[in-house]
C-alpha cells in the first residue's frame, strides 16, 4: 500500500526582496511513530506548529487521518505512512515507500511502543516489548539511514523502568511474555537506551537522544495504576515537551548518545551505560534483523 499524502503549505512565502523571489527549499521534514494518541499526538501537532512537514507513521490510517486532518487545515504539512512496528517486512515497505519520496529526514521520533499488559510475539517471533519498542524501532532507523542528513536527529522515547532491568538475557528474546510483561517491558526501556548510545558513538554525525518524559496518563499504563495515580500523572502535552525540545533545540546539537528528563540530561542505571552491552545488542539486532 502506497502512502497516502495530504499536504498544506510546504514551503516558506517569499518576501518582496529579490533574494526571497529565488527558490527555497522546502519545509524540514519530521517522522513521529505513533502519531494518533497521547505523546506521540502532541510530539506530531508540536513539530508541525514548529514548521515541520510531519510523516504520520502507524497502523491505522482511519485514527491517523484526523491527526492530518487537523494540521492541515491549520496550514501546516502532514502526510501518512502505513507502518507495524511488529513486523519487519512492514517497516522495510515503509521506509522503501519514504525513501522514493525523495525528501531528506531531519527528526526521527521513535515514539510507538507497547506497555506492561501486552503479551505476545512479533510476526517475527521476539517478545512483544522487545521486538516492538525495541527492535521495530532499531530496524526503522537503520532502514531510513540512507535519508539522513549530517546532523539529522533521532529521538527515541524510554522509561525511567529500564532501572529495574539488570541486563539483557539474549536467549530469552522469544520468548513469550511473563504474566503482564514488566520486566519485559523494562529490558525493551534499557534496550532504547542503549540502542541511542552505540548510535552516536558509530555514527557521530547524527545527533541521538533517548528521552524519559516522565510518568505520563497515556493507556501504556494499566488502567488500575492510572486510576490510583492520575492525579499526580503528566499530561500527554507535559510528557511531550522534553521529546519536541531534544528533536528542535539547539542546546544540544553536541550531546548526542544522552539521557534526558526534563529538558535535562539525566544519569541512566549504570547497566544503561554498559558499552560492551550496546554493541552486543547492537550487533545482535543486525542479524536479527535481516
Amino acid at each position: 500500500m502506497s502512502a497516502v499524502i495530504c499536504t498544506g503549505t510546504a514551503y516558506a512565502r517569499p518576501g518582496p526582496d529579490l533574494q526571497a523571489q529565488l527558490p527555497l527549499p522546502p519545509m524540514p521534514t519530521a517522522m513521529v511513530t505513533g502519531p494518533n494518541s497521547g505523546i506521540g499526538l502532541r510530539t506530531t501537532l508540536d513539530l508541525a506548529r514548529a514548521g515541520f512537514h510531519v510523516v504520520a507513521a502507524g497502523r491505522s490510517p482511519a485514527r491517523i487521518h484526523p491527526v492530518i486532518a487537523a494540521i492541515t487545515s491549520g496550514g501546516g504539512s502532514a502526510e501518512y505512512l502505513e507502518l507495524d512496528l511488529a513486523s519487519f517486512a512492514s517497516i522495510r515497505s515503509a521506509a522503501a515507500r519514504f525513501a522514493e519520496s525523495g525528501r531528506p529526514l531531519d527528526v526521527l521520533v521513535n515514539n510507538a511502543g507497547v506497555g506492561v499488559n501486552r503479551r505476545g510475539r512479533t510476526q517475527d517471533g521476539f517478545e512483544v516489548h522487545f521486538g516492538i519498542n525495541h527492535l521495530g524501532h532499531f530496524h526503522l532507523t537503520d532502514r531510513l539511514r540512507p535519508t539522513f542528513l549530517p546532523g539529522t536527529r533521532i529521538v527515541s522515547l524510554t522509561s525511567s523502568v529500564h532501572f529495574r532491568a539488570r541486563g539483557i538475557n539474549f536467549d530469552k528474546v522469544r520468548n513469550r511474555t511473563f504474566f503482564i510483561g514488566y520486566q519485559e517491558y523494562a529490558i525493551s526501556k534499557l534496550s532504547n537506551i542503549l540502542f541511542i548510545r552505540e548510535l552516536a558513538r558509530r555514527e557521530p554525525g547524527l545527533n541521538a537522544y533517548a528521552v524519559h518524559p516522565g510518568l505520563v496518563d497515556t493507556p501504556l499504563i494499566p488502567w488500575p495504576v492510572r486510576t490510583v495515580m492520575r492525579a499526580n500523572l503528566l499530561t500527554p502535552q507535559q510528557g511531550a515537551d522534553t521529546v519536541v525540545w531534544c528533536a528542535t533545540s539547539n542546546e544540544i546539537a553536541n550531546q548526542s548518545g544522552r539521557y534526558y528528563q526534563g529538558r535535562a540530561i539525566a544519569t541512566p542505571s549504570p547497566v544503561a551505560e554498559d558499552d560492551d552491552l550496546a554493541r552486543e545488542l547492537w550487533e545482535r539486532s543486525v542479524e536479527w534483523c535481516r
